[in-house]
């Protein structure tokens, strides 16, 4: 186990989830939709230190955002789910070694962020929704996905090594 959570440069690597979230650049964006920067990082977190930390993990980056957003709807449950999910195939499968397989995984949990976030609206505005809303939606949905997912295999995979490698104190 990593232990990632015991180094403070590490811990410090989760402040950039919110200032890329502010500070995404033009050309990473796909038609307006930023990636989903909480999963770019939350996935090699949570492959390398496990299910515990991944899920605590997840719920401290999912804080940040939803207090960032204020929107209402909040990205907690699924970041919890996902951490937990992927700490759990960190530790019990084969290593994830191919970049493909990190997009691939990243592009499932992006879509199961944008699906949960995307059920709480009816919450807020009742249902049934508008059809400009729900194009609205599905739109964020498979944009967010495909930019995250097509993001990863490069960000994630270069993290992903960088804390396997770390000795355990």
């Amino acid at each position: 186990m990593a232990r990632l959570y015991q180094r403070p440069m590490c811990m410090a690597s989760s402040l950039l989830v919110p200032l890329a979230t502010l500070a995404t650049p033009p050309w990473l964006v796909l038609d307006g939709v930023p990636p989903a920067w909480s999963v770019i990082w939350l996935l090699p977190w949570s492959l390398a230190d496990g299910p515990v930390s991944g899920a605590l993990s997840g719920l401290a980056v999912g804080l940040v955002m939803d207090g960032l957003h204020l929107s209402g709807s909040s990205q907690i449950p699924a970041l919890v789910l996902l951490g937990w999910w992927w700490g759990r195939l960190g530790r019990r499968a084969q290593p994830i070694q191919r970049s493909l397989n990190l997009g691939l995984l990243a592009w499932l949990g992006s879509m199961l962020l944008g699906i949960s976030v995307f059920a709480q609206v009816p919450i807020r505005f009742g249902w049934p929704l508008e059809p400009e809303l729900q194009s609205w939606g599905w739109h964020t949905l498979w944009c967010q996905a495909l930019i995250t997912g097509l993001l990863t295999p490069m960000l994630a995979s270069l993290q992903l090594l960088l804390w396997r490698r770390m000795p355990s104190k």
